[in-house]
């Protein structure tokens, strides 16, 4: 990645899929939208996705029968940290990923 976090490019990448995909899913009302941000600090780099939408995301544990409901579980396993930050309206749910 240009901004020197080439070692994460796949869990980046993976990550900004899954929380967007939520966002369009989930949190994004009819005739709204949500935003991407990408936020780079030295060796830290942070994704959020905010979005108006109701609800409070939370990572599932869906049984091997299920075919939803991963995305988080697979944002916080690669991802090195988490959250979500509620506004009014809609939330923005963020990760962060540490370059070596």
């Amino acid at each position: 990645m240009e901004w020197g976090h080439a070692d994460r490019h796949d869990d980046v990448r993976l990550c900004v899929s899954e929380l967007a995909t939520n966002a369009v899913l989930h949190g994004v009302p009819p005739g709204r939208e949500f935003c991407l941000s990408v936020v780079a600090d030295g060796s830290l780099l942070r994704v959020e996705v905010r979005d108006s939408g109701d609800g409070h995301p939370r990572v599932l544990y869906p049984g091997t029968e299920e075919c939803r409901g991963r995305g988080l579980l697979l944002v916080t396993s690669v991802a090195d940290d988490f959250g979500v930050v509620v506004h009014n309206p809609g939330k923005t749910v963020w990760a962060e990923f540490k370059s070596d």
